[in-house]
C-alpha cells in the first residue's frame, strides 16, 4: 500500500469481475454474456460510424439513444438516463439517490458490487438475509431505510421476484427510492418498468450487455420519474459529460430498434436453459428456479469448487463463489448455445461417472 493513497483507497475492497481468459478454445460459461452475436443492424451501424466524424465529440445528452429507449418502453425522454454500462449507471444511482442518514437495504446474497459502491461513497447499509429457499421476502424490508436495491432476477441465484410483490414493496416504502436492477429481466422475468408512472420513487436499471449482446460496447440505462433522472444527470455532468461515445450510441440505437432479433435470441436462450435444467437434474443436480440467462445449481454429492476445477480441466469455465458459505456448493452457469450445453453435460457426465 502506498503512502500516497488517499484514506478511502486503503479501506476499499474492490469488486472482482468474472474471469476473462485469453485462451480461445474454452467453453466460456462464467460471465453471463449472450452466446449470440449482436443484431446485424448493430454491425452495420458501427461500420457507418467509422468515419471522419470521430474527430468530434459525441452528443453529451445522447438524445438519439434516449429517444430509442423511451420509444421501446413508452416513456418520455426525460424519464431515461444512459451511462457507460449499467455499472456506471448504478454508481451514479448510489451517489445521487441512495446516500442518506438511514441505511440502504439489499439482500445478503446479491450483486457483490453493491457493498463496493457503499464503501466508495461512504454509504451506510444493512443486508437482509434471503429466505431458506434463496427467495426475497419483501416483508423483511418494512423498516426505516435510505433506499432499497436488488436485482430482479437476483444474482447470482437467478431467482425472479413476482411483479405483484415489487408493487407491494413500493406501496410499503414511499419515502425512499426503490431500485430494481433488471440486468437479466429479458430472459423470462416480469419487468417493473410499467410501474414507473405510478410510483415516483421507483428506478429501474437495464443493460445492453446481456439480452442485446453488447457487453463489449458498455451501455446501460435507468428509467424512472423525471425527478430521479435529473438527480442522475446532475451527478453525471459533475463527473463525465461524454460517457457514451459515438460507436456505443450508434450500436445501442440499432440494438434497441431491432426488436425482432432481440426477441428471437431471448427465446433461444430460454429454450436452451430449459433443456439444460432437465439434463442437470438427470445428473443429480438441484437447480434453483431461474428467470435469467444463467442458472444456479449444486450437486447432491459433489462440492462446487471441486466441480469447477474439474470442468476447467475439460476446458469449460463456470463461476464459483467461495463465500458466503451458504452458496459455496453452487455453480453459476451461463446459458450458452445448445452445442455448448451438450459439451457441458458430456463433461459433467464423465466427471461424475469417474
Amino acid at each position: 500500500m502506498s503512502k500516497f493513497w488517499s484514506g478511502v483507497v486503503h479501506k476499499l475492497t474492490p469488486y472482482v469481475p468474472g474471469e476473462q481468459p485469453k485462451l480461445n478454445n474454452l467453453v466460456k460459461l462464467n460471465t453471463n454474456e449472450n452466446p449470440y452475436g449482436p443484431s446485424p443492424q448493430v454491425i452495420a451501424a458501427l461500420k457507418l460510424e467509422a468515419a471522419d466524424t470521430l474527430r468530434l465529440y459525441p452528443d453529451p445528452n445522447s438524445d438519439a439513444l434516449k429517444a430509442a429507449i423511451a420509444h421501446e418502453y413508452h416513456l418520455n425522454t426525460n424519464q431515461v438516463f444512459v451511462g457507460n454500462g449499467s455499472d456506471e449507471v448504478l454508481a451514479h444511482v448510489f451517489q445521487a439517490l441512495l446516500k442518506h442518514d438511514k441505511p440502504l437495504l439489499f439482500p445478503d446474497i446479491t450483486y457483490s458490487f453493491y457493498p463496493v459502491y457503499c464503501g466508495l461513497y461512504g454509504i451506510k447499509y444493512q443486508t437482509i438475509p434471503l429466505a431458506d429457499d434463496f427467495s426475497i421476502n419483501i416483508a423483511d424490508y418494512n423498516q426505516p431505510n435510505g433506499g432499497i436495491i436488488f436485482p430482479n432476477p437476483n444474482a447470482p441465484t437467478g431467482m425472479p421476484l413476482a411483479l405483484a410483490k415489487i408493487e407491494t414493496l413500493l406501496q410499503n416504502n414511499t419515502q425512499s427510492v426503490v431500485v430494481i436492477d433488471e440486468a437479466y429481466v429479458d430472459f423470462g422475468t416480469e419487468s417493473a418498468v410499467g410501474l414507473i408512472n405510478q410510483y415516483p420513487n421507483l428506478l429501474v436499471t437495464h443493460t445492453l450487455s446481456k439480452a442485446r449482446s453488447l457487453a463489449g460496447l458498455r451501455v446501460g440505462y435507468a428509467l424512472g420519474s423525471p425527478d430521479l433522472i435529473e438527480a442522475l444527470i446532475r451527478v453525471k455532468d459533475s463527473f463525465n459529460s461524454y460517457p457514451i461515445d459515438r460507436f456505443a450510441s450508434a450500436g445501442a440505437v440499432a440494438a434497441m430498434q431491432d426488436v425482432a432479433y432481440f426477441e428471437k435470441t431471448c427465446r433461444q436462450v430460454i429454450a436452451t436453459r430449459n433443456v439444460l435444467i432437465k439434463d442437470l437434474a438427470n445428473l443429480g443436480f438441484e437447480v434453483l428456479p431461474s428467470g435469467a440467462n444463467f442458472i444456479f445449481a449444486k450437486h447432491k454429492m459433489h462440492d462446487g469448487a471441486e466441480l469447477t476445477a474439474k470442468l476447467r480441466e475439460h476446458n469449460i469455465i463456470v463461476r464459483h463463489f467461495k463465500s458466503p458459505n451458504r452458496i459455496s456448493p453452487y455453480l453459476r452457469i451461463t446459458i450458452g448455445t445448445d452445442s455448448q450445453s451438450k459439451t457441458l453435460i458430456s463433461a459433467l457426465s464423465e466427471i461424475l461417472g469417474a
